[in-house]
């Protein structure tokens, strides 16, 4: 399925040079979140508005191949802009080490989403803050293996 058309890199340079890094290197620099040593995975989609291409760096949430997206926004009162893109489309590509693969997202809830919460702030502790300061619920996306990629 891969994911084509023009790249806008993020207007943040740190992430930008980030995702470059991770990428270039097939995943064995830049792999942390700066310098927590917390592993990050490089996300590909489709920006809802733009249509352009736009790749993010998050948090490395990950149990039997699934990985977890969480649209924290370091606890601001407003969802990240990349949680809309994958509403909009939800196929993406996520890369954890050398490659990247195919993935669909969905937004969970309920009982999926307390389980995933707890996987997500046990990587982040972080995220446990972020929840209380952003008078928000933050949404919690899984993102699952596409095709040949499931098994």
């Amino acid at each position: 399925m891969s994911i084509t058309g023009d790249y806008e890199p993020s207007t943040s340079s740190w992430v930008a040079d980030q995702v470059a890094e991770y990428e270039a290197s097939g995943g064995t620099r830049a792999n942390t979140l700066r310098d927590t040593g917390i592993p990050i995975i490089v996300v590909t989609m489709r920006g809802a508005k733009s249509g352009k291409v736009r790749k993010i760096g998050l948090m490395r949430v990950e149990h039997d191949g699934v990985y977890a997206l969480v649209a924290s926004k370091g606890g601001s009162p407003t969802h990240p802009a990349w949680y809309h893109n994958l509403l909009a489309d939800p196929q993406i590509m996520i890369q954890d080490g050398p490659a990247p693969h195919d993935y669909v997202v969905r937004e969970i809830d309920g009982d999926e989403r307390s389980v995933w919460w707890e996987r997500a702030a046990a990587v982040y502790p972080p995220y446990l803050d972020y929840a209380k300061k952003a008078g928000r619920l933050i949404p919690v996306l899984l993102a699952e293996p596409v095709g040949d990629e499931a098994s």
